[in-house]
């Protein structure tokens, strides 16, 4: 559980108390309260959002009606919790916060994966995620059926257009600069982007791991998967929708990652409600 988030989010939406629970709800009464799926989504966040209730007062209740990665349909229960109405008032929007949010971006991960079913693409995400969250939406991305790319600059080498041209100009041989990587960090993953079918041919030569064809169209692409030939792993990216994701797919790439879906995932339709 992320503690320092919950408590940063705690620290701003309640602050020196709610004022309105002050004077509207009485210090002693007692309720439940049954947070609700108002759309068909993919659950995601229960623990976080567990966790507000519990940091607010630990003698609330809750019962999971599901579980991160349940799908849910209209009206169906997600979460109840029993305890003092004014505990359950001030965890209710940074709870829904959390659900709303993980929620929606395990939704859109599995419309991806449905959409790709039955070709060899598996859904990976990036590190295009909001300051202190990533580790919340990545889960988010797995519970939604998608995989994780790497956490951080720190678990694999990703070598992009700019550490391509900053090398060159300095002089450096990339082939030498891979073989250094390998010695230095064994069984850290080496990919390399490529924008055009030459630098594809190059990188394959080099015997990388992986190679991120950037933005290209569905007959690169093929020809990309052509030319690798199996050798090493081909992911897809640069601007796929739910509309293209499935021709994409049927290129024949290994993987194909949508930074969308943790940049740009609607939230999921969630409620509370004091029964």
């Amino acid at each position: 559980m992320n503690r320092s988030l919950i408590d940063a989010a705690l620290a701003e939406d309640i602050g020196t108390g709610d004022v309105t629970s002050r004077y509207f709800i009485p210090s002693d009464q007692r309720g439940r309260a049954s947070i609700v799926a108002r759309q068909r989504l993919v659950v995601s966040g229960l623990e976080p959002a567990s966790g507000v209730f519990a940091s607010i007062d630990p003698a609330v209740r809750l019962t999971p009606s599901a579980r991160d990665g349940d799908g849910r349909e209209p009206g169906a229960p997600i979460l109840e919790a029993e305890g003092a109405v004014r505990s359950l008032l001030a965890a209710e929007r940074i709870a829904l916060n959390f659900l709303q949010h993980l929620s929606g971006i395990a939704t859109a991960t599995r419309r991806f994966v449905d959409a790709v079913a039955g070709t060899r693409a598996v859904i990976l995400d990036t590190r295009k995620t909001l300051p202190g969250w990533r580790a919340l939406e990545k889960e988010a991305v797995r519970h939604g059926g998608g995989h994780n790319h790497r956490i951080g600059l720190h678990d694999a080498v990703l070598v992009k257009d700019n550490h391509i041209a900053a090398a060159r100009a300095a002089g450096l041989d990339l082939g030498a600069i891979v073989g250094r990587v390998r010695a230095e960090n064994p069984g850290m993953p080496v990919q390399f982007e490529a924008d055009t079918l030459d630098q594809v041919r190059e990188f394959v030569a080099m015997g990388v791991d992986a190679i991120l064809l950037d933005n290209m169209s569905l007959d690169e692409l093929r020809r990309a998967v052509a030319i690798v030939g199996g050798r090493c792993r081909t992911e897809a990216s640069g601007g796929i929708t739910l509309e293209t994701v499935r021709a994409v797919a049927e290129t024949g790439v290994d993987s194909i990652s949508v930074g969308a879906l943790t940049h740009s995932s609607p939230a999921a339709d969630i409620s509370m409600e004091l029964g």
